[in-house]
């Protein structure tokens, strides 16, 4: 997997397979991609590598727990998010992929701040908030 910001000024690629993707529905995710969700990927942190300048907005999530935004300290595109909640996961935007043809994702998450004229038709397990 490899991909990279906007302007071109961030490159990454993981050396191995994803944990899941996931669609995420909070407002957060919402307001940071400028969008009605978030498309995610799960990956282990380990196998990230990443090249140029990342920045990077501490938010907090609802549970309070830390939520590290990641982005282009260049074009502001939103790279990777880390969270508290998932020591040793990176969550990779799914859209700075170079290749998004093989994704599906098998979860949405807080679904219940999903905007009412959204309707996508997966086969995904569905969770009204975090899962734990």
């Amino acid at each position: 997997m490899k991909g990279g910001c906007l302007c071109g000024n961030v490159r990454y690629s993981v050396d191995g397979k994803s944990m899941f993707t996931a669609i995420c529905h909070c407002r957060h995710c919402q307001k940071q991609s400028g969008s009605a969700f978030s498309v995610n990927i799960g990956v282990s942190a380990e196998l990230l590598s990443i090249e140029g300048d990342v920045a990077t907005f501490q938010d907090r999530g609802e549970s309070g727990g830390v939520l590290k935004r990641q982005f282009c300290s260049n074009c502001g595109s939103p790279l990777f998010s880390i969270g508290e909640g998932a020591p040793g996961v990176v969550f990779v935007k799914a859209g700075t992929l170079d290749d998004t043809s093989k994704l599906s994702p098998k979860m949405e998450i807080w679904t219940d701040h999903q905007q009412p004229w959204v309707k996508l038709d997966l086969a995904a397990v569905r969770v009204a908030r975090q899962p734990s």
